[in-house]
């Protein structure tokens, strides 16, 4: 009996063997896949391509989806690992450094309440519910976080219950309303811990809390529990990681410039701009400034003259009716200033597109009409919150070079690759970017037929491969209309800034019936186009002032030429200089005041004008100007100088 137990048992044991060496094949992004045992980890596959590139990943992707490098692969799957140099990368690494921050606080200061803690651009933070911080309390802080790197926690993931999540929390009441409010009927509930400390969290996190060797708290600020002003106070700790002390120390280094370079300051030094509490997050362009924003349209008119764009004017104020029907009141309202007219419920316009259907709809339109680029730089209103807004880069009030394209399905193709061609050409051709492409996919929160937005998705896809533009795809990140195209444009100093964007819509001129006569005779619905490629304005010319730390090019600069008189017995001359630029279309000002010529050169160079003429007795005997670039001068025939600067001006060099 025993005998026959122990070969029952042996057989066993080797159904477990077999089951144990079980493989499963993973799929690598250039299409390569190899055999690996059920249950291998991303970490232990990295290990099995290079050392450098185990030590480097912090995370992974499993079938698209983002997963922990300790965390087990059990099936046949893509496996794309991430590096810290990738967004996603970023994302995961600053969000663990954001627990290990919350896990310094809450043993520092035992009574503080934690919230969320996200990731955005440039970092991570914490909304915390404590007393209100102070700068001191930082360094204490980031000792305590030195500590808990040191301890090589390991961040382990939890998967509960809901009534075990619901008792592990039960002592925080944001937490407790996040699991009964925000996780869905069958949605897994997830919660990391690295030593005592747990938090709620979707993850994934690095493998411990070494990996975080380099960080830095750069400030703290107050904030409202969902954004709500009738809920309690918050303080909210913003941090910056890197795994490395050098890349820290790069990055003060990028700061330290930025704040040299920071426009709300250049803004008020050169006086091209202006804010008032008065209307917040609305810009005052001050006439220097005026000059840059007027540029800027001048030259994307051209643009829309050569490409087949028609401008209208549209009105700014709309009754609830038009946004219900195109789906922002449902979707968008919250961000929307509402106003009661006529006893009626009216919007400011956040956004173009519906009245521009209202246009397209005005009369019966054919197919011979398609496409219709329609263009407006007319002006939009958004209800963001105060605690948000910031110089240029975030306002309430703003204007697009925004044009909504109304087509057939025949003609996406075409009118994409037309499109990515026009961002090329200005952020490349003409402002000497660099960027990155994402294609943002369809969100949780959207509109209409999930097989349109297959459609649409695989249009915008297959026309960056034809353009042969590398992308990342940004999951859910679409507008709530239809899957867009985001271009990430880098600055001077490597800071990376969302400006350009295109996104196809097959369900608002649905919703509207934005209809045209097609060749069969029959009604067909067109398709819509959105695309705004400077974005706002207000936005881009921020990150101008920036990337060019206020000395723009020679064609958007609000003074190109400053005219510096040696005596007052030169004035004379000075003056009819300045007429003929003048009236060449040059922008030019004289400088004539009883001052030393220094003097009068480091004020114009303060205020970053592009070229400083001298003029004095030789000049004027030769009509000649000496022409002063950087530490550089040269004396040239003041007319061979004013086509120089004509057709810098018209190249836009």
């Amino acid at each position: 009996m025993a005998a026959a137990n122990d070969k029952k048992s042996g057989k066993g044991d080797a159904k477990a063997s077999a089951a144990a060496k079980e493989e499963i094949k993973i799929t690598f992004p250039d299409g390569a896949s190899r055999e690996f045992l059920k249950g291998t980890t991303p970490l232990e596959v990295a290990r099995t391509i290079s050392r450098g590139l185990a030590e480097e990943a912090v995370a992974a992707k499993v079938n698209g989806v983002l997963w922990d490098l300790t965390r087990a692969i059990e099936c046949d799957a893509s496996l794309q690992l991430l590096k810290f140099d990738s967004a996603e990368g970023k994302s995961v690494f600053w969000h663990s450094a954001a627990h290990i921050m919350a896990q310094a606080i809450t043993r520092l200061f035992p009574f503080a309440k934690l919230t969320i803690g996200p990731t955005f651009e440039s970092g991570f933070y914490y909304d915390i519910e404590h007393e209100p911080f102070k700068p001191d309390d930082l360094v204490k802080v980031e000792e305590e976080m030195a500590k808990v790197v040191a301890e090589k926690l390991e961040m382990k993931r939890d998967v509960l219950a809901k009534e075990e999540a619901l008792k592990l929390f039960k002592d925080n009441s944001y937490k407790v309303e996040i699991i009964n409010e925000d996780v869905k009927t069958g949605e897994e509930i997830t919660a990391y811990r690295q030593g005592t400390f747990v938090d709620l969290c979707h993850g994934p996190h690095v493998p411990n809390t070494s990996y975080v060797k380099a960080f830095k708290l750069t400030k703290i600020s107050g904030a409202y529990w969902r954004g709500d002003a009738k809920n309690k106070p918050l303080q909210r700790v913003y941090g910056i990681a890197f795994p490395s002390r050098k890349q820290l120390d790069d990055y003060s280094l990028m700061l330290q410039e930025a704040e040299k370079r920071d426009h709300r300051k250049l803004g008020k030094d050169l006086e091209l701009f202006m804010f008032h509490d008065w209307s917040p997050g609305s810009a005052f362009f001050l006439p220097k400034g005026t000059v840059i924003y007027n540029e800027l349209i001048s030259f994307v008119r051209e643009e829309y003259r050569k490409r087949g764009y028609k401008e209208v004017i549209t009105p700014q104020l709309f009754n609830k009716a038009l946004w219900e029907l195109s789906g922002h009141w449902q979707h968008y309202k919250e961000n929307m200033f509402v106003l009661n007219v006529d006893n009626e419920e009216f919007s400011l316009k956040p956004m173009n597109c519906p009245s521009h259907v209202l246009m397209f709809k005005s009369r019966t339109r054919s197919y011979r009409e398609l496409p219709l680029r329609i263009a407006d730089f007319c002006n939009l209103h958004r209800n963001e919150l105060k605690g948000v807004l910031g110089g240029l880069t975030r306002v309430r009030k703003f204007s697009q070079d925004d044009s909504h394209i109304f087509c057939t399905n025949e003609q996406i193709s075409s009118e994409i690759m037309q499109l990515l061609d026009f961002v090329k050409f200005i952020y490349v051709d003409t402002f000497k970017f660099e960027f990155k492409t994402k294609l943002s996919t369809k969100p949780e929160k959207s509109m209409g037929d999930p097989k349109l937005w297959d459609l649409a998705e695989k249009a915008l896809e297959d026309a960056l491969k034809a353009s042969n533009l590398k992308y990342e795809i940004k999951a859910g990140e679409g507008a709530f209309y239809g899957p867009k195209i985001d271009f990430d444009v880098r600055d001077s100093i490597g800071r990376d800034w969302q400006l350009a964007t295109i996104q196809l819509d097959f369900q608002m001129p649905l919703k509207m019936e934005a209809e045209y006569e097609g060749q069969d005779g029959k009604r067909h619905t067109a398709v819509m186009i959105h695309r705004a490629l400077l974005g706002s304005l207000e936005r881009f010319i921020g990150v101008l002032t920036e990337h060019y730390a206020g000395k723009f090019p020679l064609w958007l600069s609000p003074e190109q030429v400053r005219i510096l008189t040696v005596a007052d017995r030169f004035n004379d001359y000075a003056g009819k200089l300045r007429q003929k630029y003048l009236d060449a279309g040059i922008r030019a000002e004289v400088d004539d005041k009883a001052e030393s010529v220094p003097y009068k050169v480091r004020e114009a160079e303060l205020d970053k004008v592009n070229y400083i003429i001298v003029v004095g007795e030789k000049e004027v005997a030769a009509k000649t100007v000496t022409v002063r670039k950087g530490k550089e001068q040269c004396t040239v025939d003041a007319e061979k100088f004013l086509q120089q600067i004509l057709r810098e001006i018209k190249e836009k060099v």
